[in-house]
């Protein structure tokens, strides 16, 4: 078998150890004579793994008992707008921080929902450059620079945005900013886990799986039980957080094999040493790959400002189009895959999740000054 060093930015590399495990659990799952996806959703076997993964979460990331771990469907774009339908009141507003393509996103869709249901939106703070093509992102806002409205529902923010290169709270100065009475809610779905949070200062914590913690079809929640409960009942049963929140994620049938393969990434991360040694090794990857960047000014440029690089999605720049071109051919002939830009953005990313492996990152940062020398 010939597996290549996979840089892409979702769906993305899983761990091996746990794709290892489903191969020898996939036919006979449990000791019952079938695959985890012909269980039933309501059997034991199926449900002490999903409440095994939920354990697991709660587990590395100390989870208070304010708080609640769900599984929901729809992706993180669905929770753009299921978001305000639930906590956005008749009359009242919600407030977005804006750092990137996915927070307008959130954006967009949290207008058109609160239009449909009598609230508004408001823009705390963007740190957008530009108009149209020429828009562009390259930090996270300074804590003092966001404040959240009084009375406001909640304070949005994504922690990491995949297409930029943007990341909140890698370097002490753009932490996560303080919100006092209001909710703190966070997309963090491409870089959930990387490192420990503390949770109680979020209302909300939400991340589609399929970029560091699993496959696709599943979403995450942590979030605030008096959140939950004050949320709106106007809106149908399905959309509403209470109704997973009341049925221990089980109301309907849940993506069971894509909670179960968390599961096996969440027992993978335990056994590395919990988030302590993830955020440990995540640090030393982009050390290494920052490192190759700026090794080489003249031949890669970094847009993105040092306090605010991500450690999960690296974007750099080389001096033209077609020597990016090259590069991605020549890194593919080498295993290496997934390192186009967005294409919206262009330029190279590299997507160094939890599951990509040092080793990758070593042999990438060694071709990255190899490519450079030749020019």
């Amino acid at each position: 078998m010939n597996r290549v060093k996979n840089f892409n930015a979702g769906p993305a590399a899983l761990p091996l150890p746990a794709l290892e495990r489903a191969r020898e659990e996939f036919l006979d799952f449990a000791r019952s004579g079938m695959s985890v996806m012909e269980h039933s959703h309501r059997g034991k076997e199926y449900e002490a793994c999903h409440d095994e993964a939920i354990a697991l979460l709660k587990e590395l990331l100390a989870v208070p008992d304010t708080h609640e771990v769900l599984f929901v469907q729809g992706g993180a774009s669905q929770l753009f707008a299921q978001i305000p339908m639930n906590l956005v009141p008749k009359g009242g507003s919600a407030d977005y921080v804006v750092t990137g393509a996915w927070s307008e996103k959130a954006v967009a869709e949290a207008r058109l929902a609160t239009a449909m249901l009598g609230g508004a939106v408001r823009v705390a703070c963007t740190t957008g450059t530009g108009e149209g093509k020429e828009k562009s992102y390259v930090r996270a806002p300074a804590p003092g620079e966001v404040k959240a409205a009084d009375g406001a529902a909640y304070l949005h923010l994504t922690s990491n945005e995949t297409i930029h290169g943007v990341e909140f709270d890698v370097d002490a100065s753009r932490a996560f900013p303080g919100t006092g009475a209001v909710p703190l809610i966070a997309d963090m779905s491409s870089d959930f886990l990387w490192k420990k949070i503390d949770v109680s200062k979020f209302g909300l914590v939400y991340a589609g799986a399929q970029k560091n913690i699993g496959p696709s079809g599943v979403v995450v929640m942590v979030v605030s039980k008096a959140l939950v409960e004050q949320g709106r009942k106007d809106i149908p049963k399905i959309f509403q957080f209470r109704t997973p929140a009341e049925n221990k994620s089980l109301y309907n049938t849940p993506p069971t094999f894509g909670i179960y393969m968390i599961r096996n990434v969440l027992s993978w991360l335990k056994g590395l040493g919990g988030l302590p040694a993830m955020e440990a090794r995540n640090r030393k990857k982009a050390g290494v790959l920052y490192g190759a960047i700026d090794a080489n000014p003249a031949f890669y440029k970094c847009p993105v400002e040092k306090q605010s690089r991500s450690v999960m999605n690296v974007v750099f720049r080389l001096p033209g189009e077609a020597d990016e071109e090259r590069f991605v051919k020549e890194a593919k002939a080498r295993g290496m895959v997934g390192l186009k830009g967005h294409r919206s953005v262009g330029g190279i990313r590299v997507s160094a999740y939890n599951a990509v492996e040092p080793a990758w990152i070593d042999e990438l940062a060694a071709f990255m000054g190899e490519f450079a020398r030749k020019g």
